[in-house]
Formats: structure tokens, sequence, C-alpha cells
């Protein structure tokens, strides 16, 4: 804790060391020489004096006012405790503490206990300093220890310690502070309080005496308890609990998402908006990209939940990524685009029409004639108003601002239809305002001195309650008044480069403001709500500050940097509709129950992880799973948990203190048999990175922490292969009898997969055991009787023989010794259950296919095994997998191999080891649902073999499919495949370098293309993108159109035609500009080549307008491009304009306008200038008298037009939704 608080209870020095520290201090003070002086040395942040470094003398001030002595205590507390601004006093008192025989007194001493405010306060006091060469001085709370403060009490308290001379009061020392008291921070004051050295100097400060004469001194404590309106007045918001404190929670800042956070609280607490986003039918529709549904979300969150809400699931359904999070956004747009998306989504509910209802109004656009009886008029709809705040006081004089009249006479008259040119008055009026007013206050602006956006923190004033009928025209409908009451005040704080937003929302219509900060909810004032948010400069600076640092731009400034930018007003005759309650019944069920289930997994997730450390994580896996799985190994390669795959390990959380039969017990009630039938193995890693069974867990008696720690590797959980037992005597399950392993007759635990040539499955069906000794081709009848391949062949009964050294029992059967037989032991997985006396053994076998055999290593590592070879010669050991397949003819292997399937199970497992899902999407969406899909195939594919699938798939011709691939951070096309006979798929997803360049590029996915020629024929094409322009330079539309290579211009003409359906009339005034870095590189005449012309070239197609094409002798023309702030940058369409001569730039803005297309605000706000290439950095701006024609003397001269560029493209995906 810092100097000005401390705990007291939890001093940093060892007792005997402190009291050996005041001893020492005792001693020096005893010994030390009465006289000198000096100046009290104090730590800037502990001390608030009422000494100004800086004296202002005002020409009233001709007499200096004295100071009060300590003991006038009213002259002093009016002298050194002033009174803070727009806060109420509770109640007040001062007490004085007489203190004698300094240096007797003990390291920590308290004053006498008084009483302010219905509590008792007391002086605190360490004499010879807490821990410092000073003395410590503190207000404390008296509640004694067994008289604690009352729960939830605290005072907020101004305080002023004096400690002055008794002998004389004129001699004095004092600090001040203000801090909200509680049970946690029972004490404030000031660890340096006074210099114990200059305390006891004979003259303090030249006054000829000390500051503690004759070891006495009087210490007085002036207390002010002041109210709490807001319940939050010097809190410091440790543990704050916005639920508990208010009953609403706020929501999670993202990185740049505040202006986002009081948008949204501003629409959750309008209730009938949020009443009609949940009448948006979603319960079919529970997606991250559906904005409808994270809104309904994250509205019912706030209305439940006890902490603060993020709002990262709506930012992911506008399809925002890192970018748009940490960049604030345009928070009217955003709330227009956001408007529009509900409504779009209440089209057809019960919900439809209710955000027109509650937001729309209508105002009327007119022009009047003043002469004549005709009027021009337009009515239109509007969501929010936007107001002027610079050069306007208050929001009447923004709203009289915006329906101003326009006087048109003159050389401006208007053309009235039917009259000609006449005087008429021009302006906006409302017609009607509606339910819920949203006003947009214009606080940033184009400062042309600075050429930049500039904030505008003048004073701007707003009403609690409004009366918008003085706006309103003559014919509008007021037989119910439109008075408004404010709902709302989104604020932001900082200037235009940094800041922060919050919002002061007042949740019912009787009830209190409250401020809404990101993740904190506290009650405000009404002068916090308005007042401080007008804007303008601050009042009552002191201490000749001249203005406060902004916390957002570390600037000094006399201008508050807070401000409103948009209010909330509601209709009062309305209040009812708009903040009706919204009960749990008006909230979607599948919301709720969706949101319940949520809840429940995070409390089940959180417990786990609490309880972590006494569960042993295992997963296991049984037959079942590995006959259902298709793949290398035994289960998945990184033993993927997803239950909802049959062949996956099942994942079980097991007490470590559970024994191993206890937890096999549970494993066999979940298969309906008795625990004995069951066994664990323990699966390890093996060098070659398989992962196999290597021994069972024959100590039942072991806890699953023992085991682990026995057998298990280094994985963090404990895997296992659960076996099941076939063969049973006496009700009992017989297992092998194991022998050493080095010894012949131990048995091998065996798996076998089997490749199913006419399915092209690799399965697994089951295992065996077979001696060390038995031949690998003593598997094929074992084989065989799992297969079943059996059935029509003979068979003969044997005796169950025990006793004998070349008998063993397997799970399924027992087989005695014979020269056939004798190291064999029978399939367990899928061989009949034989009886407690006899079991059948396959004899001659006429009818059994011929069989392959290949051992599976490792995923790259397929081998065939040698019938002759025993399994101790071709290494076979406890858990490898044999795979089997049917031998089929040269005949068969050619049909298969023409299909693209596969007749050996190497050549199999190399597509296993090679399949890749791959994701093909149409370049032109159309039917998402039906283009996009999926097919698994080998990075070996060829490129032809690849046509073919995917033409397969979508019944076309495969030499009429072009391929590209997929940009990793647009999603977007990004190169397109070239049909090469050398390429792969491997090396098109994942190419070397040198070849398709593989930066950010996707590993899964490739775009496709239907075209309309086949890809041979298109090769000897030349794809161009041309813009066709229209309405000036402001509406583009782009068409790739395909022109033979060696073609020209005059065919891109023709192939623009065709793609666009131009007639021929217009055809004819058609002409191509080529563009480079948004200036015109050349114009491309008809029989031009298009050879000379990159793919990547910026076209655009545009009819010549009427000025060019009707030029009269003398005119000119040059070439305008626009740029932002500097002509090195440039941006947007450039054009080619035609200059007259003697035409003043005045009138030529007016053609300009028709030229671009660009009216209203947008125009006014461009800066031209004439930019020669000369003289490239330094653009000449144009004044309306200027003649243009006679400044563009160069043949390379420019019509600059400068002006912001706010086409910055934004990604698009899902449900997006992007603000420029």
């Amino acid at each position: 804790m810092d100097a000005v608080s401390r705990n007291l209870d939890q001093e940093n020095m060892e007792s005997d060391d402190r009291d050996g520290a005041v001893a020492d201090l005792k001693t020096q003070l005893g010994e030390m020489q009465i006289g000198g002086g000096g100046d009290m040395l104090m730590d800037d942040y502990d001390v608030v004096d009422d000494k100004q470094d800086v004296a202002i003398i005002t020409p009233d001030d001709s007499v200096e006012e004295a100071d009060p002595l300590a003991n006038d205590f009213e002259a002093m507390k009016a002298r050194i405790q002033t009174p803070t601004p727009d806060l109420e006093i509770e109640t007040e008192t001062e007490h004085t503490w007489t203190i004698e025989n300094w240096r007797a007194l003990s390291k920590k001493e308290r004053g006498p206990v008084f009483e302010c405010g219905g509590h008792p306060w007391r002086i605190l006091l360490f004499p010879f300093g807490n821990n410092v060469d000073h003395a410590s001085l503190y207000l404390e709370q008296g509640h004694e220890e067994e008289e604690k403060a009352p729960d939830g009490w605290y005072a907020c308290v101004q305080f002023t310690l004096v400690m002055w001379n008794k002998n004389d009061p004129s001699i004095y020392l004092h600090h001040s502070a203000q801090h909200r008291f509680n049970a946690e921070e029972s004490d404030w004051g000031f660890t340096r309080f006074g210099d114990l050295r200059k305390l006891f100097m004979a003259s303090w400060e030249d006054k000829g005496r000390p500051m503690i004469e004759n070891e006495t001194v009087n210490i007085t404590a002036y207390v002010r308890i002041y109210k709490d309106p807001t319940g939050v007045l010097w809190h410091n918001f440790i543990n704050y609990d916005s639920k508990k404190e208010t009953g609403m929670v706020g929501l999670k800042n993202q990185g740049a998402t505040c202006y986002l956070n009081s948008l949204l609280q501003s629409l959750y607490f309008t209730n009938a908006f949020r009443k009609a986003i949940y009448q948006i039918p979603t319960d079919h529709e529970v997606d991250r990209r559906n904005s409808a549904w994270a809104l309904q979300r994250l509205f019912y969150l706030l209305q439940t939940d006890k902490d603060a809400v993020s709002t990262q699931e709506l930012t992911v359904s506008f399809g925002w990524e890192t970018k748009q999070i940490f960049e604030q956004q345009d928070v009217q747009e955003l709330s227009r685009i956001l408007m529009e998306r509900m409504e779009k989504r209440m089209k057809g509910t019960e919900a439809e029409n209710a955000l027109a209802n509650m937001f729309v109004g209508k105002m009327k656009t007119y022009i009047s004639c003043i002469n004549v009886d005709y009027e021009s008029s337009r009515i239109e709809d509007f969501w929010d108003v936007q107001l002027n705040v610079s050069g306007n006081k208050c929001l009447d004089d923004s709203f009289k601002d915006y329906i101003q009249v326009e006087t048109m006479d003159g050389e401006n008259k208007y053309f009235a239809e039917g009259h000609g040119l006449q005087d008429a008055r021009k302006g906006v009026i409302f017609e009607s305002f509606p339910q819920v007013l949203h006003l947009q206050l214009k606080r940033f602006e184009y400062d042309i001195h600075r050429d930049a956006m500039m904030k505008v923190n003048d004073r701007y004033e707003f009403p609690e309650i409004w009366d918008a009928s003085p706006y309103l025209s003559e014919s509008a409908d007021k037989s119910e008044p439109y008075i408004y009451q404010l709902h709302g005040v989104l604020v932001h704080s900082g200037d235009f480069n940094a800041g922060h937003y919050y919002a002061f929302l007042k949740p019912t219509a009787d009830g209190h403001f409250y401020r809404f900060d990101d993740d904190r909810v506290t009650r405000a004032t009404l002068k916090e709500a308005l007042d401080d948010n007008f804007g303008g400069d601050y009042a009552n600076l002191t201490n000749g500050n001249t203005g406060v640092r902004n916390p957002y731009t570390r600037t000094m400034s006399t201008k508050r940097s807070m401000s409103a930018y948009m209010l909330v007003y509601i209709r009062q005759s309305r209040q009812k509709d708009i903040l009706l309650d919204v009960a749990e019944a008006d909230t979607p069920a599948h919301l709720s129950r969706r949101l319940n289930e949520e809840r429940a997994e995070k409390e089940r997730i959180r417990k786990e992880q609490q309880e972590a450390h006494l569960y042993l994580p295992v997963d296991v896996i049984d037959d079942e799973g590995f006959t259902a799985y298709e793949g290398f190994d035994l289960t998945s390669t990184v033993w993927d948990l997803d239950p909802a795959n049959p062949s996956n390990p099942k994942r079980y959380r097991v007490l470590r203190s559970q024994s191993v039969d206890d937890f096999l017990k549970t494993l066999a009630s979940q298969r309906n048999a008795p625990p004995e039938h069951f066994r664990f193995w323990v699966m390890v890693n093996r060098q070659n990175k398989t992962v196999r069974p290597d021994q069972p867990i024959t100590e039942g008696s072991l806890t699953m922490e023992g085991a682990f720690n026995k057998h298990g590797s280094r994985e963090k959980s404990f895997r296992l292969w659960l076996e099941k037992a076939d063969t049973f005597e006496n009700g009992k399950p017989i297992w092998p009898e194991f022998a050493p392993q080095a010894s012949s007759t131990a048995p091998i635990l065996i798996f076998l997969k089997y490749f199913d040539v006419d399915l092209q499955r690799l399965l697994g069906v089951g295992h065996i055991y077979l001696k060390k000794s038995s031949k690998v081709s003593d598997m094929v009848p074992l084989i065989a009787n799992t297969m079943g391949w059996s059935a029509q062949s003979s068979s003969r009964s044997v005796l169950s023989g025990k006793g004998s050294e070349s008998t063993l029992v397997s799970p399924s059967r027992s087989v005695q010794s014979n020269a056939s037989s004798e190291n064999t032991l029978a399939p367990s997985s899928r061989s009949p259950t034989s009886d407690k006396s006899s079991t059948t053994l396959i004899g001659d076998t006429p009818s059994l296919p011929i069989l392959a055999l290949y051992e599976e290593i490792k995923h790259s590592m397929i081998e065939p095994m040698k019938p002759k070879s025993t399994l101790a010669q071709a290494e076979i050991q406890d858990g490898d997998i044999v795979c089997f397949q049917k031998v089929i003819s040269d005949k068969e292997t050619s049909a298969l191999l023409s299909s693209g399937r596969y007749s050996d199970a190497r050549d199999f497992y190399d597509y296993l080891l090679n399949r890749v899902s791959v994701c093909f999407s149409p370049k032109t969406v159309t039917d998402i649902d039906k283009e996009i899909f999926n097919l698994v195939l080998s990075r070996k594919t060829t490129y032809d073999q690849l046509a073919a699938k995917v033409a397969d798939h979508l019944h076309v011709s495969a030499s009429h499919i072009r391929f590209a691939t997929i940009h990793s951070a647009t999603q977007r096309p990004k190169q397109t495949v070239k049909p090469q006979m050398s390429i792969d798929l491997g090396s098109i997803l994942r190419p070397h370098f040198g070849g398709f360049n593989n930066s950010n590029q996707r590993d899964d996915s490739l775009v496709y293309e239907v075209l309309e020629m086949s890809v041979t024929e298109l090769e000897s094409k030349k794809n161009l993108k041309v813009t066709l322009l229209s309405e000036g330079i402001t509406k583009e539309e782009t068409f790739d159109i395909l022109v033979p290579k060696s073609g020209t211009i005059n065919d891109l003409l023709r192939g623009l035609q065709k793609k666009a359906g131009l007639p021929d009339t217009v055809m004819d005034r058609m002409r191509i500009l080529e563009v480079s870095q948004s200036k015109i590189h050349r114009e491309l005449m008809e029989e031009a080549s298009v050879v000379p012309i990159q793919e990547f070239a910026t076209l655009y197609a545009e009819v010549i307008p009427d000025d060019e094409e009707n030029a009269q002798d003398g005119d000119k023309a040059v070439y305008a491009f626009h740029f932002d702030k500097e002509p090195s940058r440039p941006h947007g369409v450039p054009f080619k304009f035609v200059l007259k001569p003697l035409e003043r730039f005045e009138d030529t803005k007016e053609r300009l306008k028709t030229r671009t297309g660009i009216k209203g605000k947008q125009f006014e706000k461009i800066r031209f200038c004439l930019v020669q290439r000369g003289k490239f950095s330094i653009p000449i701006t144009l004044e309306n008298d200027d003649i243009l024609y006679d400044k563009a003397i160069n043949a390379d001269d420019f019509l600059g037009l400068d002006h912001v560029n706010k086409n910055r493209a934004g990604g698009v995906k899902g449900d997006s939704i992007f603000i420029r």
C-alpha cells in the first residue's frame, strides 16, 4: 500500500527492529540542537496544501487577507477546507486532541473517539513515523474490534488534519484529503505529514518558536461527511458488483468495442426493441453467423447473467475479425445497418414492421414557388436525424438550422414545370417524429485549416424534456403531443484519434440515470448525464491551471473532452409502450434452454477443472471400436475422442484412488456382462509412432493411479484396450497361459484387418492368438473361420485336452496338438462360441479363397508376409496388425484400376496415407447448399482424375471445369490452376516454392468454375476485367470478358455488350480507359490490340458524355483524379473532363456535378486543385473566380479532387456487417 493509505495492522518492520528504530529516533530528538530552520519535505502525492505555487493578484486585492489562527475553528475551516462543488454536505465537525510528552509516546497512538454522522472517529498518530522519518498522521473510523462497523457501512469524508502550537496558534501545519471510508479501508491520511527534525526545530518557518514546544502540540481534525447520491462517490471499484449494486450488468470490451457496447445497451433498454428481437424465429437457425440469434442471446444474457457479458458471439456473427474488433467504427452507420438487418429478419413474423413503427419518422423535402401556386416535394422516411453542433448552442438551434429555408432567386431561380424560372423557397420540414427518436450530433467534422477531421468540443446543451412540435409542418397530425423525454446520452471522451465511449441511460420512465461504461454499471446524477456532457470550457480551474489533461491524448485542454454524440428521446405519450416490462415469458423458450445448457456445461467444466487433480483421464478402445475403424493402427492416430464416431476411444474420468477391478466392473455393467469376462491391456507408444497393446494388467487390486504410474507412458491419459473373453470353462473365462516371451510356446496377440476389394474398405475384424513357432500360413484357416468362409467346408470335432505341452487354450477354443494345427489358436472376435466340452477345428478346406497377407508395421510401411516363415522369424509381437485380402485375377485388377479403384491393399494403404478431404466451392455462389461439396481424394490424384471426379459429382464435362486455389486470409480465389500432366492434387494444395505460390493458401479447399467452353479453348483466350461506369462515375458494375489473345478492343467491347446486355445505340458511344494507380493511363482505340494489356490491368468502360461528344471548337480536355490530402495518395475512379474558354470555375463545378454524379454535401466537401506534373507535390487550390481553361496550359496538367477516401475495402463472410 502506498504512503497515503496503509493497512496499519500489517506493518513491514519486525517489532524488535522497529523498537530499536524508535529508540534511535528518540535519542536523536533528545540530542537535537534547538535552532536552525528549513522547509518541510513531503511527497507530492501525500500533500494537499492550501499554499499555492502561483499567487493570483487582481486589482481588487489591495490588502492581503491575514491567515486565520488555528484556534479560530470556523475561520480555519473556511480557509483550508473548501466544500466540493455539486455535493451536498450531510454533516461536519471538528475535534482537537492535545498531545503531551511527545518523546514518551509509544510507536502508535490513537486519540479520543469523537462522533460525526452518527459514527465514531479518531486520530491515529505514529509519533516517530510509520517506517519513515516523518510524523505519520491519519483519520481512522473508531469502531472497536468487538464493535465492528455495520455491514455495508461507508462514509464519504473530506477531512483536514492540522498540527498547531498550543501556545502560538499562528504556527500550524495542515494537509487535506478526501476518502471513502469502509470496513476494508478504515484509515486514510499522510505517512509523511511532517519532518520530525523540523517539527522540533527552535523556529518554525521563522516564527521564533518550534511547532512541538515543550513536547506538547495540538492536532485538530476537520471532518465533513458528504451525501452519496450515486452510491459510488470516490469508490475505488475494487470488488465492485454491478448486478448487486444496480441490478444490471455491463458488456465486456473486446479491444475497441466500447462504441458498440454503448449502442447495444441503448437498444437493450429500449424494451420494445428487445421484445421485437425476441420475436424473430431462430429456433432452427442457431448459428454463429446468425446475427439475429446472436443479438437475442446477448440480450438474454444481459437480462439474466450476474457478470458482464461478452459481445464476441455478436461480432463473430457480423463477420468481424481482429482488425474490425480493434477499429472504432461509425456508430450511426452500424446502427442503421443493424436495424436494416433485423427488420429484414422480421419480415413475415409477428414482429414485422415493429422497428419501423418504433424508430421511423417522416420528413418532407420541398421547393415551393413564391409568386405562383406550385410546389415540388418528396416525403421520405428517416431512422435518425443528423444535427450540426458547430455554430449551434443547443438542440433547438440545431433543429432551426436543419429546417432553415433557402431562397432560390436571381441566377439560382427554380424552373417550375409550366411556369418557367421562378423565385422559390427550398427546405426540409418534418411530417412526423418516431416514438423513439435517435439524434446523431455531428461532433466530428473536417477542419479545412488543419486539413484533418477534428472533434467539435463546443458547448452544446440539450434538455431532459423537449418539444418537437415547432419543427413539424402545418399539415402534420398534432392530435397527440410531441413532447419527448430524454432516455439516453451516448458519450465520447477524447478526440478524433483516441477516445472512449460510454452511455448514460434511464431504464425506467420515472427512475434514475445509470452510467454504462463497458463492464461497469453505476448510478448517475442528472447533472452527470446532462450538464457534464454538454462540452465547452471547464469551469472553476484553480491553482493557476490552464486546462485539464485529456486521459486519452495526454494533452492539456480548456475544453471538456467528454461530450454527447448521440441522444435518445422517447415520446412521453408512448413511454409505457416503449419501456414495457420484458418478462421471462417474452423470451424464446429455445433461447433460455440453450443458454441454460451452456451454463450447465460451463459449470461442469469448471467443476472438472477444480477436481482435475482427483481424477485420471482414461481412454479405452475395444473390439467393437476396432471393427468399426477404417484407417491406420487400432484407432485414430491422434486418438480422436469425438463420441459421435463409434470407432473412437471412449474417454472416462476415473478417480485416481479407484481400483482397476472397480473400473473394470463399471465398464462390464455398461456392456451387460460379468466383469470376469474382461481384462485390460496397456497401450504403449512404439518407436515407429504407433500405439499398440503391450501387456495385460494382472493386478486388479492396484489403484488406477498406481497402474498408470507402473504401466503408463508419458501421455496425459491412461490408454487401455479392453479384451473380452469368448471361451469359458465352468462359467469362467479361459485366458491364454503365458510363458516367457523368449519361449516358442509364448502366445502372441495379433489383430486382423481385411481389405475388401469390392467395397474398397479396410476394416478391423478381430484378434487371434498364435504361438511364436507358428507359421504365417497357419493364420489362413483362422482367418477363414473368422470371416465365415468355411461354411461349406467339412469339419470334425476334437476333445479339449489339458496338460499337454503343445496345447494352448484360446478365448474361443482349445486345440489339441497334432500335425496340422499344433501351433494354432482360434480367433477370438467373430468365431462361434464353443461349449465347455468340445470345440470345432477347421480341417481340409478346398473352398477357401487365396489370400495375400501383409504386416502393417507403420503408416508408411506395409510389408508382404512369407507363408513359410514362423512368427518369430517374421518378428511378430503382441499387438501387431496383419492385413489380408482376397487375391483377384488380372482381368478384375484391370477393371478396378480403370475405374480409379485399388486392387492391392498396399495401394489402398497409400491412398489412406495421402487421403485428404477437399472442399469445393463455386466461384460464383448461386445456391450455396447445392454447390459447395466435399470429396475425399488422394494427394496423388492427377489433374485429369481430379477434374473427372468433380465433373462426375456435378454431372458436367470434365473438360469444362477450371480450378483455383483459395487465399487463407480473404477466402477468395487466389490463383488459377493450369492443367498439366505432371501435377497432382498434393502439389496443387501444397505447392513447392516456385510452383503455385503457397503463401497464405488454404490446403483443404479449391474453387471451381464450370465454363461455357473447354479449358483448352479458354487457354487461347485472355480474361480482362472491365468496370462499366454509369450515373457519372458513381455507379460501377464489373464484368469478366474473354477475348482472343490476338484480339482487339473492339472484341472486348462486343464481349461487354453481350455480358451487360447493352443496346447498339449505347455501344456506338462507348470507350475503354486503361487506369493505373487511380489515374488515366491511356484511352484504348477500337482497333488497338489487347496483347499489351495485362490481365490484372484496371479497365473502365463509359459512355462518352454529352459535353465531350458535343465539344465546340476551342474546348479542350483534361484528365481528373481523386486524392486524399496528397496527390501521391490517389483513389477512386478518374475521368476525362472538357474545359471551356472563359468559364468561371464556379460554373465549371456545376458541370462537374453532372459529370461525376457526386451531389450535395459530398460534393461540397471536395477541394478542387490544379495538379501540375512539374510541381506534383504542390496542388494549386481553385477558387470560384478562377478560369481553369487558362490555368491548365500543359498537356500533362491534372484536375485534382481532394477528399477523404471512404472506400477502404473490408472482407465479407457469414452474416457480415462492415462499416466504412
